[in-house]
């Protein structure tokens, strides 16, 4: 029987730049969705203890834009596992650091594949073990995700991945 382990998290704050942002002074999406790739990855690499990649990213959404000169705190955290996978629920806050206010700023979630180190392909990842009403509420939804996506997939004629 394969290990069972609690779900990691990764938090990571930042400062937006303006090199980090657009005409209007606010964050590029872009930059955004890098951040939240790189929390997640860290995420998902410290819970399988191996190589991660991302696979999927799904449901991001833009929610409030972050100015130049905000903080920006990126919290992941591993919802559900499947066999070689992962999905991990990123959520963004946006924070003027004048007021000390944040807000939610954006929120998405990844499914990362763990890779076998020596040939690269996907590698089991240990079971998820889930203790707290919220963690049982977030892998069930995150479970009904993932089958939404395998549905869309087989209708769009793509083979599922072996």
């Amino acid at each position: 029987m394969q290990n069972q382990k609690a779900g990691s998290e990764a938090v990571m704050t930042q400062f937006v730049s303006p090199h980090d942002s657009n005409h209007l002074g606010t964050i590029f999406g872009g930059m955004v969705m890098a951040w939240m790739d790189t929390a997640a990855g860290i995420c998902a690499m410290r819970y399988a203890n191996k190589a991660v990649v991302t696979a999927a990213v799904d449901a991001l959404h833009f929610r409030q834009p972050i100015k130049v000169g905000w903080i920006v705190t990126i919290m992941a955290k591993v919802n559900y596992v499947s066999r070689t996978s992962c999905e991990v629920g990123v959520k963004v806050l946006g924070e003027d650091p004048k007021s000390g206010v944040s807000y939610h700023a954006a929120s998405a979630y990844l499914t990362m594949v763990a890779l076998d180190g020596d040939d690269g392909k996907p590698t089991p990842m240990p079971t998820l073990l889930v203790r707290s009403a919220t963690e049982k509420r977030r892998e069930a939804e995150a479970s009904v995700r993932r089958r939404l996506r395998m549905k869309l997939r087989s209708s769009l004629g793509e083979k599922p991945k072996k």
